[in-house]
C-alpha cells in the first residue's frame, strides 16, 4: 500500500505538538489529528485498517493516553497499530504502565524531529514486516488446514494419482500397488490382534494402507533399461535400482507441508521397505526396531505380492512356494512378530490373492473376446 493511502494518527491536546508531528510526516502519510482521548478512540475505530502509527499523548482531556491504550487492548488494535507515547516527563510508574499496555516506544518532549522520524519509520517497517509474516502464516495455516481436510477426504485419490505415475513407468506396478495395499491392511489387522506391542486405530490403518501405495514411487526415476529389463540385473544395475528408495523420498519432500503422521508413514515406507530385520537390507542397513513397524508390514506385503505375481524377469511362484521362501528367509529376514502375524494371516492373504487372480483372468478373457 502506498504511504499516502496510510494514516498517522496524532492524539495530543496541544495544537503545537500536533502541528510539529504533522509537518514531519504529511508529505508521505495521510494525517488525522485528535485533541483528546475520545476523539482518538473514534479515529481508531473509523480508520483501524489504515493507521500505520499512533502518536499518543499521555495527559489529555476526557480520556487520557492510558484509556486509549486500554481500548486498543480490548479491541486487539494494539497488535496491529504501533504506538509511540509522547510525554512531557519520564516517570517510572507511568512508563512501565504504558509498556504493559503495549506501547512500542516512548518519546519525551521536547522532541528531536530527526530522531522521531527515524524511530517512527523503523517501527512502521517492523510492524509491517511482522503483520505481513503473520498474515502469510495465517494464509499458510488456512491452506494447510484446508489441505489437511481435503487430504483426509481425498488422500487415497491423490496418492493413487501419484502411484499411477509409477504404473505408467513400470508396466506391472498397477496391480502390485493395489495388492500391496490390501495385503498391508490384512497384516496390520493381524498385528493389532496378535501383537501386544501395537494397536493401530482405524485412522492409522487407513493412512498406512494409503501410504503403502507410494512404496515404489522412486522407480519413476529409474531408467527403463533397468526397470523393464527382462533378465537378471547386473550388480551395477541392481545398485542403481536400490536408489528408488531414496529417489522416492526426494520426490516426497516436494509434497511435504508439515510433519503429519501421514507424511511420516509415506516417507518411512518409501525409504525403509527394503530394510531387513537382521540389518542386511537397504538403503541404510537398519536392523530390528530401528525399522518403523509400518515399513516392516509393507515390506512383507511387497515381497509376498512380488513372489506370487508374474514379472518380466520371472514367472509367478505358487502360494506354497511363496510361503516357504518367506519363512526360510530367502527374501530377507523379517522380525519374529511380523512372521508370527504372517503365519496367522496367510490364509486371508491367499484367499485375497486367489480372488484377485481369478478376477484378472476373467477380465483378460472379456478383453480377448472384445478384441
Amino acid at each position: 500500500m502506498d504511504n499516502k493511502q496510510r494514516t498517522i494518527l496524532i492524539a495530543d491536546d496541544a495544537e503545537i505538538n500536533r502541528d510539529l508531528l504533522r509537518m514531519l510526516f504529511e508529505n508521505d502519510y495521510n494525517i488525522i489529528e485528535a485533541s483528546n482521548g475520545e476523539e482518538a478512540i473514534e479515529a481508531l475505530a473509523s480508520n483501524k485498517d489504515h493507521i500505520a502509527m499512533l502518536f499518543l499523548d499521555l495527559v489529555m482531556p476526557k480520556k487520557n493516553g492510558l484509556d486509549v491504550l486500554a481500548y486498543m487492548n480490548d479491541t486487539g488494535l494494539i497488535s496491529n497499530v504501533p504506538v509511540i507515547m509522547v510525554t512531557g516527563e519520564a516517570t517510572g510508574d507511568t512508563d512501565l504502565k504504558a509498556y504493559e499496555y503495549g506501547v512500542s516506544d516512548i518519546i519525551y518532549k521536547p522532541i528531536e524531529p530527526k530522531v522521531v522520524v527515524r524511530r517512527t519509520l523503523n517501527l512502521i517497517e517492523l510492524f509491517d514486516y511482522r503483520i505481513n509474516i503473520e498474515k502469510e502464516l495465517e494464509h499458510r495455516t488456512a491452506e494447510l488446514l484446508e489441505s489437511r481436510r481435503q487430504l483426509e477426504q481425498n488422500k487415497e485419490f491423490l496418492v493413487d494419482g501419484l502411484s499411477s505415475v509409477v504404473e505408467f513407468r513400470n508396466l506391472e506396478s498397477g496391480e502390485h500397488i493395489k495388492m500391496v495395499k490390501q495385503f498391508t491392511e490384512i497384516m496390520l489387522r493381524y498385528l493389532n490382534s496378535h501383537s501386544p506391542r501395537y494397536h493401530f486405530t482405524e485412522s492409522q490403518i487407513n493412512s498406512i494402507v494409503v501410504a503403502s501405495s507410494l512404496h515404489d514411487l522412486g522407480k519413476i526415476a529409474i531408467s527403463d533399461s533397468i526397470l523393464l529389463k527382462p533378465s537378471r540385473l547386473t550388480t551395477d544395475e541392481y545398485d542403481e535400482m536400490k536408489k528408488h528408495t531414496l529417489f522416492g523420498c526426494q520426490l516426497l519432500d516436494h509434497f511435504k507441508h508439515d510433519s503429519s503422521d501421514f507424511y511420516t508413514y509415506c516417507y518411512d515406507i518409501c525409504r525403509y521397505h527394503h530394510e531387513r530385520y537382521d540389518g542386511n537390507g537397504y538403503p541404510d542397513g537398519l536392523s530390528g526396531d530401528e525399522i518403523p513397524i509400518w515399513a516392516q508390514v509393507v515390506s512383507i506385503a511387497d515381497v509376498f505380492d512380488a513372489l506370487i505375481s508374474k514379472r518380466v524377469y520371472k514367472p509367478a511362484f505358487s502360494f506354497e512356494q511363496t510361503i516357504d521362501m518367506i519363512e526360510d528367509g530367502e527374501c530377507g529376514i523379517f522380525s519374529p512378530e511380523i512372521m508370527d502375524c504372517f503365519r496367522h494371516a496367510k490364509s486371508d492373504l491367499y484367499k485375497l490373492a486367489k480372488e484377485e487372480r481369478e478376477h484378472l483372468i476373467y477380465n483378460e478373457a472379456i478383453m480377448r473376446n472384445k478384441i
